[in-house]
């Protein structure tokens, strides 16, 4: 049966890489329902698919290809177009070694992606963009830019802008971007390159962003970035914004957790702490890009701290909250690493007793500063320090588990128990995906969505195993106002 020419043109999408690129397609999303596309699986039959792929660093490459030429092998008569970092980092000479991709599409195309994607299923691809190290343009700062056209009042809500996001997804979290780029020149990432500039998001769309999100199910919100305490130095009130933004945020309806990720040991100032560790409803969670805790490591990194300087922020957040989740990440095999520069690193390790680290292994990173530094580490030994590295903070992750057995955490619960699978969820220290989480005793009869108090029993490793003891009601935990009460307040 011929389709209809009214048809509505249909499209999947398929998300790679990290948080802030699942709200690039989130807004991809909300900007192709808003010109009447229909938004399909990518077994549906879609006229097209979107990959949005991820080019931060060499397996991530590797896997956004891999999705890229599997998608045009079961395309069925769609059309593939990559778009995301890797496509915005290389386009043109992606698109010349993967002819399976119909079109390249950069970060530019995003405004107007319903109408590129009409021209490529048409047959008329754009030309794939040539890529420019994006620090070199000069972005608007948001206080320069106008107010957004078609904003919508709520009855019993803050204001609320006609945003351009349609959800991926109907799970209780959701991540919300706090700003974009990055202006730190660490030697081994490329980032900022294809990133650009850091600009942050002014403080009443973040709020009015929130609001929305409660109103669709959502009671943990994740808070992301490419580095999350640089939040407010391009607004009036410098870095302080962030401080008086998380405050106001667990004043959303329906939102019962606040998450702070991607946060800078350097940058992290008293009263940041202190609002993070102490504040009703802001979960007390520290995500710390320490990369290492050698200072020869890190000042050839172009970062600053040492092993006392970390572990005396630790330190200084556990004083304000024992309970605190701590998570890193870390890169061995940096170039010119020695073996004294790995003992530092366990010793850190060791003391810091991190609730989560994940464990890297350098790798070249075209168009960085560490690409062409020397004493480059062979690789077999790079293989070996990340084994010896993961090893270790496998043991420490199982010990910082076993800490918490006989304390109460409250879980959100995010996976339902069946026939196969137990009742999971996760607790304030344990952020999704990249982190441990709780598996509740059989027979609870919980739902996702469910937020509840819970004695921690046993763990599994970094997992915990909990028995429930009291649901918490939507919006129990803190202090709860209508977030409209803040809305004219200057968060900056």
């Amino acid at each position: 049966m011929p389709v209809p020419e009214t048809a509505p043109r249909r499209a999947a999408l398929l998300t790679l890489g990290c948080a802030r690129n699942e709200v690039d397609s989130e807004e991809l999303a909300g900007r192709l329902t808003g010109s009447g596309w229909e938004l399909v699986e990518s077994d549906e039959k879609p006229d097209v698919i979107v990959v949005n792929t991820c080019g931060f660093v060499e397996q991530a490459k590797k896997d956004s290809i891999d999705t890229l030429l599997a998608a045009s092998d079961a395309a069925n008569g769609a059309k593939v177009v990559a778009v995301g970092c890797l496509a915005e980092r290389y386009g043109k000479e992606l698109a010349d070694q993967l002819p399976e991709a119909d079109a390249v599409l950069g970060f530019d195309a995003y405004p107007d992606l319903a109408e590129r994607l009409s021209d490529v299923i048409g047959g008329h691809a754009p030309e794939p963009h040539v890529p420019v190290d994006r620090r070199s343009l000069l972005p608007i700062s948001p206080v320069e830019r106008p107010a957004a056209a078609g904003d919508v009042e709520i009855p019993g809500h803050a204001w609320v802008p006609n945003l351009a996001r349609t959800r991926l997804s109907d799970g209780p979290v959701a991540n919300l971007k706090l700003a974009s780029g990055c202006d730190r020149r660490c030697a081994f990432c490329a980032i900022p390159s294809f990133r650009g500039s850091f600009i942050s998001r002014p403080p009443d769309d973040v709020v009015a962003e929130a609001a929305w999100l409660g109103m669709q199910g959502v009671r943990e919100l994740v808070l992301v970035s490419e580095n999350s305490t640089s939040y407010g130095k391009d607004l009036p009130g410098g870095t302080r914004a962030l401080v008086r933004l998380l405050p106001r945020l667990t004043h959303v309806p329906g939102i019962d957790r606040i998450r702070v990720s991607y946060l800078q040991p350097a940058e992290m100032r008293p009263d940041l702490i202190e609002v993070i560790a102490t504040t009703p409803g802001l979960a007390p969670y520290f995500d710390l890009s320490f990369q290492h805790a050698s200072p020869s490591v890190l000042r050839r990194m172009r970062r600053f701290g040492s092993r006392p300087d970390f572990l005396d922020l630790c330190a200084r957040i556990r004083a304000l909250a024992p309970e605190a989740g701590i998570r890193s990440n870390v890169i061995v095999g940096f170039p010119g690493e020695t073996e004294q520069d790995v003992a530092e690193l366990e010793a850190f390790l060791t003391g810091a007793r991190l609730d989560a680290v994940g464990v890297f292994g350098y790798s070249d990173e075209d168009g960085t500063e560490a690409e062409h530094y020397d004493d480059k580490v062979p690789a077999e030994v790079i293989a070996a320090r990340v084994e010896r590295i993961t090893s270790l903070v496998e043991e420490l992750m199982s010990q910082r588990a076993e800490d918490r057995v006989g304390t109460e955490v409250t879980v959100l619960i995010e996976a339902e128990e069946d026939d196969d699978f137990e009742c999971t969820g996760r607790a304030a220290h344990q952020a999704p995906e990249v982190d441990g989480e709780c598996v509740v005793e059989r027979g609870a009869g919980l739902r996702i969505g469910d937020l509840v108090r819970c004695e921690v029993v046993g763990t599994e490793g970094a997992d915990l195993i909990v028995s429930p003891r009291e649901t918490v009601p939507r919006s129990a935990l803190g202090a709860r106002v209508e977030a409209s009460a803040g809305a004219s307040q200057d968060a900056g």
